[in-house]
């Protein structure tokens, strides 16, 4: 009897591949139960505007809920919680002078977070502090506190979620318009030389809107050379942003520096510029910020 091949003899079973589960997009979820959590919509969260805020009844004892609540693993009440805040610097901002660098390590925390709806809440929750607080912020116990903030609302503002951005550059407007000037610039110097183009550019834009405010005498208190280097390395950045910020500075130096002379003798005002430029501008700028007065 003739064997048969053993290879034809087995019939061979193919395996089909096992079916990979898919994974879903989860949505957001609120810690209001942490065995049971609830899903919650970032769009139910309300921007109150500042004149629409509304004080308290006792605000001695809502204060002293304050930072406990803002601890609260909701983001949803996190949320209410910095609409207080902004409540408290708009109608009751001595109450919140004791723990405001607590409350400012709060609101940075709260701009990190993914959640959109809390990151805006916390950066509006900024412009009411500058407002109600101005030149104390920048006052020795919250300067590094400060510098987180400033830093946060630079990145919140080169993001590419516009409504978030577009708060931000508001916060950051407001910023400039309430602190004091000087060591405000101060703080902006470090981050027109930040790495990331997008932060340099925002940084750059509040420098030159906080050039623009500053007296002669302010502008020599900071240094009228280190404010035309910081003009020229800018008018080449690679982010028209920037460039456009930088121009503006110019602008707005070259006015200040030229005060003194005759309105009459526009000529003179543009000599003492370029001789200025050309004496204390380093690097090949020095001819673009003479240009760019030359052309107005």
């Amino acid at each position: 009897m003739a064997l048969r091949n053993i290879e034809n003899a087995l019939p061979i079973s193919q395996e089909r591949p096992k079916k990979l589960a898919k994974l879903s997009k989860q949505p957001e979820i609120g810690l209001n139960d942490e065995n049971n959590p609830v899903v919650v919509p970032e769009s139910i969260v309300e921007y109150v505007a500042s004149e629409n805020l509304e004080p308290f009844s006792d605000p001695e004892s809502s204060v002293q809920r304050l930072l406990e609540e803002l601890a609260s693993k909701d983001w949803i009440k996190v949320c209410e919680s910095l609409n207080n805040t902004r409540r408290f610097a708009v109608y009751h901002s001595s109450l919140l002078l004791p723990i405001l660098e607590k409350l400012i390590v709060v609101m940075v925390k709260a701009m990190k977070n993914p959640r959109s709806a809390l990151c805006k809440t916390s950066i509006m929750t900024c412009s009411d502090i500058f407002i109600a607080y101005g030149e104390k912020l920048l006052e020795g116990p919250h300067l590094k506190s400060m510098d987180d903030l400033l830093l946060q609302l630079l990145m919140k503002a080169s993001q590419d979620k516009k409504f978030v951005c577009e708060e931000a550059d508001k916060a950051l407007n407001t910023m400039v318009n309430s602190v004091a000037r000087l060591p405000l610039l101060r703080k902006l110097q470090t981050y027109v030389r930040h790495s990331n183009p997008r932060v340099r550019a925002k940084a750059a834009v509040s420098t030159s809107n906080c050039v623009s405010k500053m007296e002669l005498n302010e502008m020599e208190e900071f240094g009228m050379v280190l404010l035309a280097q910081m003009a020229a390395d800018l008018l080449s950045d690679k982010l028209p942003e920037a460039r456009e910020a930088a121009r503006s500075m110019v602008n707005s130096l070259f006015q200040k520096f030229t005060w003194n002379e005759e309105d009459d003798e526009e000529g003179s005002k543009q000599e003492a510029w370029k001789k200025f430029c050309e004496k204390k501008v380093t690097g090949l700028n020095a001819q673009a910020m003479i240009k760019i007065v030359s052309s107005q």
